[in-house]
């Protein structure tokens, strides 16, 4: 589990940077969105990945912290969705203008030659 959860963060992460260094625009936007979403699964991760165990803790018994997951960065992660999408789309509108004022979707501006 651990295995597949580290994989899949260093692909996110690394087809971002990937797509961070690519000349246009929408492929910067997607490789940013893309390293968030590592980044949240990162930070999801940290909460203990628990398998079988109750979401609700009993009353009158012992209580070992071990056994649960911690729900501080599962409350993170869910505020950083919202705020990724709201900044996403935003990105695109910004895209869209600037595709629309200069003629092209070049980082700097322009096309190489």
């Amino acid at each position: 589990m651990e295995l597949t959860l580290a994989l899949g963060i260093g692909v996110l992460v690394g087809s971002g940077v990937w797509l961070l260094l690519r000349p246009r625009t929408y492929q910067v936007i997607i490789g940013l969105s893309l390293i968030a979403y590592g980044v949240n699964l990162f930070i999801f991760s940290m909460g203990r990945l628990r398998m079988n165990a109750a979401a609700v803790l009993s009353s009158g018994t012992n209580v070992n912290p071990a056994d649960y997951a911690d729900p501080v960065p599962q409350a993170l992660v869910l505020t950083a969705i919202v705020i990724g999408f709201a900044t996403t789309a935003l990105f695109l509108v910004v895209l869209l203008v600037s595709r629309g004022l200069t003629g092209s979707d070049h980082v700097d501006g322009r096309e190489p030659h």
